[in-house]
């Protein structure tokens, strides 16, 4: 019984392991071949279309080139129908290939009836102003391939003919519309940044001011993700404005920044919804920026008037070189000639006080480079102590043509002391010496451009004692030693003054030329005799009749007044309030194009009138000697310097 069952089992077991490896086979053999006959069919017929198409294309190409073969027929021509006044509205030369490529394929193609097809090609790229938008668009036209086979039989040399024809405007358009779109894109660009503007850069400043008080105010403090995005756009925009004054000294990406920063601004707009505190802070922020314009503007001039009193290195060099050349002549070598002329009354007289020597060398320079007669020109010159020997050295080295020259020392005057002129008491105070020379008073003085120490030297207030140093001389020609004399000055003798002591240019064109801007109309005796509105006049070039003077007594006219302003009450110290006062209703009026102020401080004097001025004045701080002064000004003066002298050469004296 049991070998039965175990026999039936065996049996079971063999027909299912029979079973398995029969039909296992058959299940994965279907399976398998299904999935490989997909692949293979799929496979075939694409790469058999492929190649069909592609043998199809080389044969039907290669038969297109045989211009004598009569299996293929020929391709149909072209015709392009174009408004010739739409014609800068092609946009490449391109289409009619793209066109040549389309018609091959229709005349290769196998098809049997004609195809008639229109289409649009061309889209206008540039539009001209009043146009309507309905303008007609080229089209082209492609007739049948039998009827233009017709007319076009062995005209293949005419499709290559029209093809060119065709081409030829096609360029032209093309070449026309891109110089339109050119100048399109220069205008565009004109418009938002017109050359030499400075909108951009503006409104990345404005944008500036308000993105910091944005950035200040509590309602967007309380929003920290705000105010990291706008602590960045603010330093973008810093380091793409940079120092730019001008849209086009900007950076590429400055527009790119400008659109982010609007952005975060239109943010905080949302974020601040009352305008009030807005209102305010702006308002702080202008007070404050007006306190810092105030404070740096009077920084400014302090820093100014301190490179008006330095003396450049070169100018200190040239007096002490000069000074040991000069104790080293013998006596004989030290003396001016012709000084039989000094007294004589029919010559032409100046008068010049400086301690600069370029500056006085500059001054004969030009005058007796322009005068017809340079023999007939005296030139009284007065300096001080410290700079006498310099001074004559140079004029002994460097002599002025058939001019003379005498100088002076200011202690040669010897009537010129304390008891007599107040003035020189007044400038001897320890008052007037503190006053000048502390330098930390700067910051509060509202009057700095009186601060200069040359005001504090007497040769500044010698013109008002012309009389006295010359007793034999009727009229003088007073120059300042920052002028450059540009005609001849003979004429000035023959002026007639009229009875006035003074010939000067007047200055009343600008408001700070009236009196009441150099004298105090607060002190009652100020008030009482002189007229607030009245016109200015200009110390340079000024023509004094010193006969006239005596006869008036001109010079104690001067010393009463001196003596009112002891504790300088009326005016600040300086040579042109007193001026006005003593020469008050005795001026005469010269021709203002004797004499042109302002190249020391003004950087827009009309040219017309510097080259037509007699003399051209360099009153201000910006001196052409130092390296603050007008650039565009300066060589005006420096075509009087012969810098290939050997003392100016030895102390590094260059233009």
């Amino acid at each position: 019984m049991l070998k039965a069952r175990i026999s039936m089992l065996s049996r079971k077991t063999v027909l299912l392991l029979l079973c398995l490896t029969v039909l296992a086979p058959i299940v994965l053999y279907t399976d398998r071949l299904t999935t490989f006959s997909n692949s293979i069919w799929n496979n075939d017929f694409e790469e058999e279309i492929t190649n069909l198409n592609a043998r199809t294309v080389a044969t039907a190409l290669k038969a297109f080139n045989q211009d004598s073969s009569d299996l293929i027929k020929e391709p149909a021509e072209i015709t392009i129908s174009i408004d010739s006044s739409n014609s800068h509205q092609i946009s490449d030369a391109g289409v009619v290939q793209k066109i040549i490529g389309e018609h091959k394929s229709r005349a290769l193609s196998a098809t049997e009836e004609g195809i008639d097809i229109k289409e649009r090609l061309i889209k206008p790229v540039t539009e001209k102003e009043n146009h309507h938008d309905d303008i007609q668009e080229p089209i082209l036209v492609l007739g049948t391939r039998e009827d233009d086979a017709k007319k076009t039989k062995g005209t293949t040399p005419k499709l290559e003919e029209q093809i060119k024809k065709n081409d030829r405007p096609n360029k032209k358009a093309a070449k026309t519309t891109n110089s339109m779109n050119h100048q399109k894109e220069i205008t565009e660009n004109q418009n938002v940044n017109p050359t030499g503007s400075d909108v951009r850069v503006r409104q990345l400043k404005d944008q500036l001011i308000q993105a910091r008080v944005y950035q200040s105010l509590s309602s967007t403090r309380s929003n920290p993700h705000f105010i990291r995005e706008l602590r960045v756009r603010i330093r973008e925009v810093q380091r793409a404005l940079g120092e730019s004054t001008k849209d086009s000294e900007l950076s590429k990406n400055a527009y790119e920044k400008l659109k982010a920063l609007e952005q975060i601004l239109a943010k905080g707009k949302q974020i601040q919804d009352d305008c009030s505190a807005v209102v305010k802070k702006l308002r702080a922020l202008l007070l404050s920026t007006e306190e810092q314009l105030r404070a740096h503007r009077k920084q400014a001039m302090f820093l100014n008037q301190l490179a008006a009193k330095t003396l450049p290195k070169g100018l200190h060099c040239l007096p002490l070189r000069l000074s040991t050349e000069y104790y080293s002549l013998d006596a004989s070598q030290q003396m001016f000639h012709n000084e039989e002329k000094l007294e004589d009354p029919n010559l032409f007289h100046y008068a010049l006080f400086s301690d600069n020597i370029l500056a006085a060398a500059v001054v004969v320079n030009s005058t007796v480079f322009h005068a017809k007669k340079s023999e007939d020109h005296i030139f009284h010159i007065v300096t001080d102590k410290l700079n006498y020997a310099a001074m004559r050295m140079w004029f002994l080295s460097n002599p002025p043509k058939n001019a003379t020259v005498q100088i002076q020392r200011v202690d040669e005057f010897t009537w010129l002391n304390a008891s007599y002129s107040p003035v020189l008491s007044q400038l001897n105070s320890q008052a007037m010496i503190d006053y000048y020379f502390k330098s930390q008073r700067g910051n509060s003085d509202q009057n700095l451009k009186y601060r200069n120490p040359k005001y504090l030297s007497i040769l500044n207030h010698l013109r008002f004692y012309l009389p006295e140093m010359f007793p034999k001389l009727d009229k003088v020609v007073f120059l300042d030693d920052d002028i450059v004399v540009q005609k001849d000055l003979t004429l000035l003798w023959a002026i007639d003054l009229k009875g006035k002591v003074n010939g000067a240019v007047e200055t009343c064109g600008e408001s700070f030329h009236r009196f009441d801007r150099y004298l105090n109309f607060s002190n009652p005796l100020i008030a009482k005799n002189f007229d607030p509105r009245a016109c200015g006049w200009a110390y340079g070039m000024n023509v004094f009749d010193l006969a006239e003077w005596r006869r008036q007594n001109i010079t104690e006219i001067y010393h009463f007044w001196q003596r009112l302003n002891q504790d300088r009450s009326m005016w600040k110290l300086g040579t042109l309030p007193p001026g006005l006062i003593t020469f008050w209703k005795r001026t005469f009026t010269l021709d203002r194009l004797w004499h042109v102020l302002g190249l020391g401080y003004n950087p827009d004097v009309n040219p017309r009138d510097i080259e037509r001025a007699a003399v051209i004045h360099f009153n201000g701080n910006m001196k052409p000697w130092l390296e603050i002064g007008i650039p565009k000004y300066r060589n005006y003066w420096s075509k009087y310097v012969n810098y290939e002298q050997v003392y100016l050469r030895e102390c590094n004296i260059t233009p």
